[in-house]
């Protein structure tokens, strides 16, 4: 049994921190969820998970997890309530953390095979919001998931717990000039489409016009800020979603739900 003193341990704990995690090319997936899809894409792409660790109430809630990694050929470590809380970031460690590869890939791998939707988060920086919207892009049957500029780590712990696993479902890129990413997203064959409160086109109209027919790429910024101006203008189309109550606005996830859906549903006929 590892303590929170062993060096697997400490080395798992360093990659809370994102320039650990970039150095090393790794990053921590926390709870049954997530665990449960590392194991499922671990059995197509060997390597991916490299270490599972689990404390023995974890064990004991999760046997037939633990029986899945076997078979996967996953070595199956337990650790003490203490190395368990090491590995986390959170008040209430759920005793089941796999290690695993960075699955990242390279954005032309994201893009290839004439993509149909494609949600982008530029400069997005809540893990809460990216978490949900790689688990929305998922859900919606998206093609890719491009993070873009200064935005927050899409291996991040918190951004993880959020997508419960879909980060393992469909390919998660980056960008670092978002100006440039919108031009090879039109030479991926995509409508690029930002997200505004301030757009005149309104969802409803752009999807009475068609405009949601055609293969998308979505454009969400951050919370506070919203998209950069630039990109706005940039983009094919600016979109708001319409509010037909007395609310002052969405959050950014609850839109980017909307906008998906809208035009998931839109190409589907």
């Amino acid at each position: 049994m590892l303590t929170e003193k062993s060096a697997r341990i400490a080395h798992a704990h360093r990659l809370l921190r994102r320039t650990r995690r970039t150095e090393a090319g790794e990053f921590l997936a926390e709870g049954a969820q997530a665990v449960r899809e590392a194991i499922g894409y671990q059995t197509e792409n060997p390597g991916t998970v490299l270490d599972l660790f689990v404390t023995e109430a974890a064990a004991t809630r999760n046997t037939g997890l633990i029986r899945l990694a076997f078979a996967a050929g996953i070595e199956v470590t337990q650790v003490t309530d203490r190395a368990a809380a090491a590995m986390s970031d959170t008040q209430a460690p759920q005793g089941i953390v796999a290690r695993c590869r960075t699955i990242e890939v390279d954005l032309a791998t994201a893009l290839a095979g004439s993509p149909k939707l494609v949600a982008v988060l530029v400069q997005t920086n809540d893990p809460g919001n990216a978490g949900t919207i790689i688990r929305l892009a998922d859900a919606v049957g998206a093609d890719a998931v491009v993070v873009a500029g200064d935005a927050v780590d899409p291996f991040n712990p918190k951004v993880v717990r959020a997508s419960t696993g879909s980060l393992f479902h469909l390919p998660i890129a980056r960008s670092d000039d978002p100006a440039t990413l919108l031009e090879k997203l039109a030479a991926a064959g995509l409508s690029t489409l930002a997200t505004t409160g301030g757009a005149e086109l309104d969802l409803d109209t752009a999807r009475s016009d068609g405009l949601l027919e055609l293969p998308t790429a979505w454009l969400f910024g951050s919370e506070a800020h919203g998209l950069p101006a630039e990109i706005i203008a940039a983009a094919d189309a600016a979109v708001r979603v319409p509010i037909h109550g007395r609310a002052e606005s969405l959050n950014m996830a609850t839109a980017a739900a909307v906008c998906l859906y809208a035009s998931a549903g839109a190409q589907r006929g």
